[in-house]
C-alpha cells in the first residue's frame, strides 16, 4: 500500500475545499493518506488525524536535530539552493526558517513510514515539504495554482527541480513553467483541473427588476474589489440599473466600504459577508451575471460554481481562465484593469440570449470541469507517476535514535 503525506499550508480551509477532496479520492484508490497542516486546524475539523510541526514538543525537536545528525550529507544541498538562489535576504532567511520547520515535520512524519509527500500550493509549504522529503530519502510532489506561480513565487526553480512531478491548474500555468524555468524536464508538469458539483440544468425564469450582479470572494487586495465598485459608479453614471452583490469578508471591507460611500452607491452595493454554502447557491442561481475582478488567479472555483448553476460570468482575461470562459458563449471576458473594457462587456450581456448562455455554460462546466470526473483521472495520474518505491535503507542506529 502506498502511504503519503499530504501538506497544505492550513487543512482543512473553507477556502480550499479541493485539498479534502483529493484527499478522499485516494483514499478510495487505497492509498493511505496521513494529512498535514503547517498551520493548526481550526474546529470543526473532519480529519482530525491531522499532523502539524507548527505545534512541536521538545521531543519532536531533539528527533529532528538527530534526524540532521543521521542525513547530515542532505543539508549542504538544501543551505546550497538557499544561497546559490538569486533572493533578498529576507527571502533566504524565510528559507532557512522553514528549513527548520522542515526538519521538525520530517521528524513528525517518520514514525509513519511515508513513502512520498504532496504538498498543495507552492507556497512555504512547499519548501517545508522539500525539505522533509529530502531528509527522509523519499520523493515529493505539488500543485501549482496561480498566485503561487506568478505573484509569490520565491525558490519555485528549486522546488521544480527537486519535485518528481508538478500538477497545475491550466495549460497556461504548464506553458508559463516551460517558458520560464526552461531547465525543469517538461514530463514533470501535468496539467490537473480542477472540478465542481455539477447539478442538473433546470429551466430558469427570467427574474424581474434590475440586473443582478454577484461576486464571491475574500476581500482581499488581489481580489480588486475596488475595481468593482468603480465599474459600478460607471454603470450608474450610465443609468444602467443594476443591483451588486458581494458575498465575503476579509482586511479590506472597511476600504471598500468607505468607497461605497465615498462613491454614492449605498444603494446599488450590498455587503453580504461570509455565506454558506446552501446560501451561495441560491445566490448564484438568482444573480444574472457572476463576475470576478482579481488581479491574479488560476481557474476560480467561484466561475466554475456559477456556471455549473447556469449562471454567466464575467472575469479577466489573464492566466487560465479563457480555458473556462469562452467570450459570447458561456461568459464574457475584459481586458484586465480597463473599466471601458468591463462595461462593454456588460451591454455585451445584456444584449444577449440568456438562456443559450446558461446552457453552453453549464455544458463548458459538465465536460471540462466535473468533479467527479476530474478527481478521479486526479487520482489515476497520481498512482502513476507515485508508484510506491522501495523503502530507504535507515541505518540501525538512526532507527535507535528516533525511536
Amino acid at each position: 500500500m502506498l502511504i503519503i503525506a499530504y501538506l497544505a499550508n492550513q487543512f482543512p480551509s473553507a477556502m480550499e475545499p479541493y485539498v479534502g477532496d483529493e484527499i478522499r479520492e485516494l483514499r478510495r484508490h487505497g492509498v493511505q493518506v496521513v494529512p498535514c497542516s503547517l498551520r493548526r486546524p481550526s474546529p470543526p475539523n473532519e480529519f482530525p488525524e491531522t499532523l502539524t510541526p507548527a505545534s512541536v514538543r521538545p521531543r519532536d525537536i531533539y528527533q529532528a536535530v538527530r534526524l540532521c545528525l543521521v542525513n547530515w550529507g542532505v543539508l549542504p544541498g538544501i543551505f546550497h539552493d538557499i544561497l546559490g538562489e538569486r533572493q533578498s535576504p529576507i527571502r533566504r532567511m524565510k528559507a532557512l526558517l522553514h528549513t527548520a520547520l522542515g526538519t521538525c515535520l520530517a521528524a513528525v512524519l517518520y514514525p509513519q513510514h511515508i513513502q512520498h509527500v504532496h504538498i498543495h500550493h507552492g507556497y512555504f509549504a512547499a519548501w517545508v515539504g522539500m525539505v522533509a522529503a529530502r531528509l527522509l530519502g523519499i520523493s515529493y510532489s505539488f500543485t501549482l495554482h496561480g498566485s503561487d506561480l506568478l505573484l509569490h513565487k520565491a525558490y519555485l526553480e528549486v522546488k521544480l527541480r527537486h519535485c518528481r512531478f508538478c500538477f497545475t491548474v491550466s495549460e497556461f500555468n504548464r506553458r508559463h513553467i516551460l517558458e520560464h524555468y526552461p531547465g525543469v524536464d517538461p514530463k514533470k508538469i501535468v496539467v490537473q483541473r480542477l472540478g465542481v458539483e455539477v447539478p442538473d440544468l433546470s429551466r430558469r425564469e427570467p427574474t424581474p427588476g434590475p440586473m443582478t450582479l454577484l461576486s464571491v470572494g475574500r476581500l482581499h487586495p488581489v481580489k480588486d474589489h475596488a475595481f468593482l465598485v468603480r465599474a459600478c459608479h460607471r454603470l450608474k453614471r450610465e443609468e444602467i440599473s443594476f443591483l451588486c452583490q458581494i458575498a465575503g469578508d476579509g482586511p479590506e471591507r472597511p476600504h471598500l466600504a468607505r468607497l461605497v460611500t465615498d462613491l454614492g452607491l449605498e444603494n446599488e452595493i450590498q455587503f453580504l459577508g461570509q455565506v454558506s454554502r446552501g446560501r451561495l447557491r441560491l445566490l448564484y442561481r438568482a444573480a444574472d451575471l457572476v463576475v470576478v475582478t482579481s488581479r491574479s488567479e488560476g481557474i476560480p472555483l467561484v466561475l466554475m460554481e456559477a456556471m455549473a448553476q447556469g449562471t454567466p460570468v464575467l472575469a479577466p482575461a489573464i492566466t487560465g481562465i479563457p480555458e473556462l470562459v469562452l467570450p459570447g458563449q458561456t461568459g464574457f471576458l475584459y481586458e484586465p484593469g480597463s473599466l471601458e473594457s468591463f462595461v462593454a462587456s456588460l451591454r455585451e450581456f445584456r444584449e444577449s440570449s440568456r438562456p443559450l448562455l446558461r446552457r453552453r455554460a453549464w455544458q463548458q462546466v459538465a465536460r471540462h470541469f466535473h468533479r467527479e470526473k476530474n478527481l478521479a483521472r486526479f487520482a489515476t495520474l497520481f498512482l502513476e507517476r507515485c508508484a510506491p518505491q522501495p523503502k530507504p535503507e535507515r541505518p540501525e542506529h538512526a532507527y535507535l535514535v528516533l525511536q
